[in-house]
């Protein structure tokens, strides 16, 4: 992130302003992201469109575009992966957090004393638009991947199937 550039801001007077921001974070500072990644190299980058919500609440459209380096699920080594996503957030103003999100149209986020951290909604969305067990995209190539040759069988795995429940066939038949 730039040098000088806040990172809580006022909702309401953004939004009021129709302002737009851009931001760019450094992906190994996300808290919430350093344990998905392999190498804690790359940046986020995030727009931010604040704006006033039909229902007179604030609101922001939320962009990101990164490329982090993620740990395949597979293989566990790194591999890249470009994710990009958008989001359209409503802020609670009211004093009742809980009737705000029940009356919010879109994806309801909490301001704390009528700020927000634009670090923290792009990290939100980063983490929304990754998969939920990251892999490579070719199995076959996979990193360091266990594969078994044609005719190899897994310990214990043999090419008879089981059948627990054969006996109770036989029960059915003694009733």
């Amino acid at each position: 992130m730039a040098a000088g550039l806040p990172d809580l801001v006022d909702c309401a007077r953004l939004a009021e302003e129709a302002v737009a921001l851009q931001r760019d974070y450094e992906l190994g500072k996300l808290p919430r992201l350093r344990d998905l990644l392999a190498e804690p190299r790359g940046t986020l980058s995030a727009t931010f469109a604040f704006a006033k919500m039909a229902s007179g609440r604030p609101g922001v459209l939320v962009s990101i575009e990164a490329s982090p380096q993620l740990v395949c699920q597979r293989c566990m080594q790194g591999f890249g992966l470009r994710a990009t996503g958008a989001s359209e957030i409503e802020f609670a103003i009211s004093e009742d957090p809980a009737e705000a999100e029940a009356e919010a149209e879109r994806e309801f986020f909490r301001m704390e004393n009528g700020r927000v951290s634009l670090r923290e909604l792009a990290e939100e969305e980063l983490l929304l638009a990754l998969p939920i067990s990251p892999a490579c995209n070719s199995p076959q190539s996979c990193g360091k991947a266990p594969s078994y040759a044609a005719g190899d069988e897994t310990a214990g795995a043999t090419g008879d199937m089981r059948r627990p429940f054969s006996a109770l066939q036989d029960l059915l038949k003694k009733t």
